[in-house]
């Protein structure tokens, strides 16, 4: 355990800060797992809809610093190909 009083800080926040990225991490996960389930059941509008928070969640993320932005890009272009294949 840390002895100085802003190393304490430090962990916290940390700790704070990594529950927040895999909380923006889950949920993409979730969105591309809805997505892909809804594409294989033909329902093309609810997709649409999943599709579009999914990309919002991860400029989020990647504006917030959960996601480096190539990362981010790749999964926006991987979204955007399960949508066109539909």
């Amino acid at each position: 355990m840390a002895n100085i009083h802003s190393q304490k800080k430090r962990i916290l926040r940390s700790e704070r800060e990594r529950l927040e990225n895999r909380l923006y991490t889950s949920t993409i996960k979730t969105y591309f797992r809805r997505l892909e389930s809804q594409l294989a059941g033909g329902e093309s509008s609810e997709a649409q809809s999943t599709h579009r928070e999914l990309v919002s969640t991860i400029d989020k993320a990647v504006k917030r610093g959960a996601l480096h932005r190539n990362t981010g890009a790749r999964k926006k272009s991987r979204a955007a190909r399960l949508l066109a294949g539909s």
